[in-house]
């Protein structure tokens, strides 16, 4: 049973997991599946799937990269939340921002902030093209996420503008990982970024294949990307 061994497989991380933050994982999968009867946040709703699937594999990212207070990550189309929740709930620490082009979506997420009691948790409600245009946020987060979004040569161009300078991406990809970073290899390069890792595990229990794809920025992104929206996913870089 994942959920039991949930804590124990962290802590060989090298993560420790408090009540707390056990707790606030319990509520938000009892919310998860709440929600996912008014509306589709996810077709995972088997409570050992979601603790494996959607909380373990969020929080995968930490096993590579070293999160610190008073970061400003924003997570590009998380959906139900994933994976800057469970990344906010081990980390309270972190400033936590998440856009996602889905009123109803944002409206889980709010209530889902509420009912943890996360401090410190923007939620935007726009598409990733028009937001990574808008001055006050263009550039200006230290870490950007996405999971599921989109192939890596389109993520990039929505994920990069809102960088910092020596700021970092981070993909979360499946089994097809580093065939995408092949093909992104040019869109990472004229967005700004260099590529600083592609580190591949597997889950626990079913061993599907997983990569986190870190990239940093090293210089500003050109002021045209990310284009308007429908034409990363229509002509990729």
């Amino acid at each position: 049973m994942f959920k039991e061994a949930f804590s124990s497989k962290l802590q060989e991380k090298g993560i420790s997991v408090t009540d707390q933050q056990l707790h606030q994982f319990d509520l938000y999968f009892n919310l998860l599946v709440e929600w996912n009867e008014k509306m589709n946040l996810t077709a995972i709703t088997e409570e050992n799937d979601v603790y494996l699937k959607h909380f373990y594999d969020s929080v995968s990212a930490c096993f590579y990269y070293d999160f610190k207070q008073g970061q400003r990550l924003i997570d590009v189309g998380a959906g139900a939340g994933f994976p800057s929740i469970p990344i906010k709930i081990l980390f309270p620490e972190l400033h936590v921002s998440i856009v996602d082009s889905l009123k109803k979506r944002i409206t889980f997420l709010e209530n889902l902030v509420s009912t943890l009691g996360l401090q410190n948790v923007s939620l935007h409600h726009d598409r990733a093209e028009t937001f990574g245009q808008h001055k006050k946020y263009r550039e200006s987060y230290d870490i950007v996420t996405a999971r599921a979004v989109a192939r890596l040569s389109v993520l990039a161009e929505l994920c990069i503008p809102l960088i910092k300078e020596n700021g970092d991406f981070l993909a979360m990809k499946a089994s097809g990982g580093s065939a995408e970073l092949e093909d992104a290899k040019k869109a990472i390069s004229i967005l700004g970024a260099e590529l600083q890792g592609d580190y591949s595990f597997t889950l626990p229990i079913e061993e599907s294949e997983r990569h986190i794809i870190h990239m940093t920025k090293i210089k500003k992104t050109p002021k045209k990307y990310p284009r308007k929206p429908g034409t990363p996913n229509k002509i990729p870089l």
